[in-house]
């Protein structure tokens, strides 16, 4: 990882001290690992390759793989545990649409019971952030209900807080964003938050309450379906919580039939540079396929001398 990103995260950190207990922000990783999710021409998902069915080639040399699941396999106690997130912003002006984002938040993380965790962060001018387990619930759906909209809308703090924080899970992470999108008070901007979910192996899914943006919608629609994609997500603007029962369904299905894989790089240099990563499916008469992944990550970073 960059110097300059790991500074970047602390400095959010610092802003927030106050207000957010995380963890502290671990630098170095061995293990590179991605979560795949592969669908044919009518976008239905592929679940049946195998390993062999897969080439990941990083910055155009070809690596070997040190795990690789299939999401099919459920119960498969080599599948890598999953770790639920949820980003819901309760800044002033998302007031008129308070009660839909709360039920959404509770009802999506009720979705998913195979999740070893859940994380949330709630977020106005200030970011807070707790982890649940599946026992804690009744205490996840209290904290959820008992916020109320106020503030300004520190969005891409509260993200990098969230990415400090899952910085120390292992496994999947699946993070779900419930905003309008309009972030103006953050210590960061919105290139430095692309820039930090370049460098993290999490999954976003971000769900935008754009009713009332008026001429501003076009530009958070955007902003919104930039940070799902650049992670193999994708973005939902519902107007009802009716219709969020096809969206978590949607997401639900693409968690279980994602392959999970991993491999320690070739290239042991530890330079925080930037490797570009390709997943490639060479099945034998496999056409029209469409992969969704991240497209790479941040190399570890380590001093000359250290």
């Amino acid at each position: 990882m960059k110097v300059w990103l790991v500074a970047l995260i602390a400095g959010v950190l610092a802003g927030a001290a106050p207000r957010a207990q995380v963890p502290t922000f671990k630098s170095g990783i061995d293990l590179v690992s991605f979560s795949v999710t592969v669908l044919d021409r009518r976008g239905s998902f592929v679940t049946d390759l195998t390993e062999p069915d897969f080439e990941v080639y990083e910055d155009g040399k070809k690596q070997v793989l040190k795990y690789f699941v299939s999401g099919s396999q459920a119960g498969d106690a080599a599948l890598p545990p999953l770790h639920l997130g949820v980003l819901l912003d309760i800044s002033g002006s998302m007031e008129d649409e308070m009660t839909l984002s709360r039920s959404a938040a509770i009802k999506f993380l009720n979705t998913l019971g195979e999740a070893e965790d859940m994380t949330v962060v709630d977020f106005d001018t200030e970011v807070r952030v707790a982890r649940y387990s599946h026992a804690d619930f009744p205490s996840l759906v209290e904290r959820i209900r008992s916020r109320k909209a106020d503030g300004f809308t520190a969005l891409y703090d509260a993200l990098a807080v969230y990415l400090d924080g899952a910085s120390s899970q292992d496994g999947r992470k699946i993070l779900v964003l419930y905003t309008d999108g309009g972030d103006n008070t953050s210590n960061i901007t919105f290139g430095d938050t692309l820039t930090l979910l370049r460098g993290f192996d999490v999954t976003v899914y971000s769900i935008g309450f754009l009713q009332h943006a008026g001429s501003a919608s076009v530009e958070l629609r955007s902003r919104l379906q930039q940070m799902a994609e650049l992670t193999g997500g994708q973005s939902f603007f519902p107007n009802s919580l009716k219709s969020l029962d096809g969206v978590y369904e949607k997401i639900r299905d693409e968690v279980r039939a994602q392959y999970a894989m991993g491999y320690v790089s070739s290239n042991a240099r530890q330079d925080g540079s930037w490797r570009k990563v390709e997943i490639k499916i060479v099945r034998s008469g496999v056409k029209d396929i469409k992969i969704r992944t991240r497209k790479g990550y941040f190399a570890p970073y380590r001093q000359a001398g250290r």
